[in-house]
């Protein structure tokens, strides 16, 4: 498991701007006080405090988290984010567990509202973890724990029912089609498609005209029913 885990619940609204090589981000005062080396979730990425600033902090941004996340555009689109301080040990679960590791950017394909709640339509810009996404699956999208209410056979495109209370509390509602969201797929669907891959592994080696992928065929063999 990853040193820092968060649930994918958001405790504040905040703000986010660039400064130098990092970004600037306010309105932490609801689980101030925060220490130097804490790690924040900021719209679903994880970013460690590198210094105070007023009621929130400076950190400092790589390259590959401007490459992966929309941290690289947000600051000049909506400055507004989604925020959750690390997970204690005596914290309760109420999400998921999200590790603030983002795996894509979607967009937004639609968001309509109706009598009961939100609908909002997602699109993976690319298809490498659609794999992970399938009906009633958790998901972190700008780091809120959400459920996939539907999805396409392969997964490249799903949607989520949003209820008024998330609406209300995260920066759901300042989303509009065409938008950047970051996605973080189910951290256990991840470990249990590696230890499957690693477990089949040897069978690949001991026949190499097998086809390499895990089917039906193969999980009956080993047990699955």
């Amino acid at each position: 498991m990853p040193a820092v885990m968060f649930t994918g619940l958001i405790q504040a609204v905040g703000t986010l701007h660039r400064r130098g090589n990092g970004v600037v981000v306010g309105g932490c005062g609801a689980f101030a006080p925060l220490a130097i080396g804490d790690s924040i979730s900021v719209d679903g990425v994880c970013l460690t405090v590198a210094a105070l600033v007023g009621d929130g902090f400076f950190a400092n941004v790589s390259e590959e988290t401007i490459r992966r996340t929309t941290l690289g555009v947000t600051a000049d689109v909506r400055g507004v984010v989604n925020l959750e301080p690390a997970l204690r040990l005596s914290d309760r679960l109420g999400g998921h567990l999200v590790s603030g590791h983002i795996d894509g950017l979607g967009k937004v394909v639609s968001l309509e509202e109706l009598p009961l709640s939100w609908h909002l339509e997602i699109q993976w810009q690319s298809s490498s973890f659609s794999r992970f996404v399938c009906e009633k699956a958790s998901i972190a999208l700008n780091g809120i724990s959400l459920t996939v209410a539907d999805c396409s056979e392969s997964g490249d495109k799903f949607s989520i029912a949003i209820i008024p209370h998330t609406w209300q509390i995260t920066s759901l509602k300042s989303l509009c089609e065409g938008d950047l969201v970051n996605l973080e797929v189910d951290l256990m669907a991840k470990y249990a498609e590696n230890l499957l891959r690693n477990t089949s592994s040897t069978l690949f080696e001991e026949n190499p005209s097998a086809e390499n992928q895990i089917n039906k065929d193969w999980l009956a063999s080993h047990g699955w029913s």
